[in-house]
């Protein structure tokens, strides 16, 4: 915390921010996904919704939106291309008519083992950077940053 007249290194060195840290990490990650993922013809998003309608099949595009964290106009969109391409199905909910339900086809099943693997090697690089006791102090790290950005923010009315 910072201690009254104390200097403010964020202000004066955008450097020392951590959010630049973990955003440089972040694209370093996102951009060797995208090279791995180029050959199975996947985004990077479009990988992750497959992956979360592997686990779980038979999900709405509400739900798949909220589990990677796009809009549902996003994965709609993603979903659309992605049924075009007949690597996802979808079926109208039989409780809710303008609701449709999302499975991977055959064909998605076969792009996204492809594609995992792919993706699976890019983690298999970053976590080769750390030890394990390392990778749980990063992920322990990294679940705080989560839980302080999206936990309500102090009240700093005096």
């Amino acid at each position: 915390m910072l201690q009254p007249g104390a200097r403010d290194l964020f202000a004066t060195d955008p450097e020392a921010r951590p959010g630049l840290a973990i955003k440089r990490a972040e694209q370093a990650l996102m951009r060797e996904k995208a090279r791995a993922l180029r050959p199975s013809g996947l985004t990077v998003s479009q990988y992750a919704a497959m992956l979360v309608l592997r686990q779980a099949a038979g999900s709405s595009g509400a739900q798949l939106a909220r589990r990677c964290n796009v809009t549902p106009q996003a994965m709609a969109g993603l979903l659309a291309t992605l049924e075009s391409r007949a690597l996802v199905s979808r079926v109208a909910s039989p409780v809710h008519a303008k609701v449709h339900l999302a499975r991977l086809t055959a064909a998605g099943e076969q792009v996204l083992e492809v594609a995992d693997q792919a993706a699976v090697a890019v983690e298999r690089r970053l976590a080769s950077a750390f030890t394990d006791a390392e990778l749980d102090v990063l992920r322990s790290f990294l679940d705080r940053a989560t839980t302080a950005l999206t936990s309500e923010p102090p009240d700093h009315a005096g």
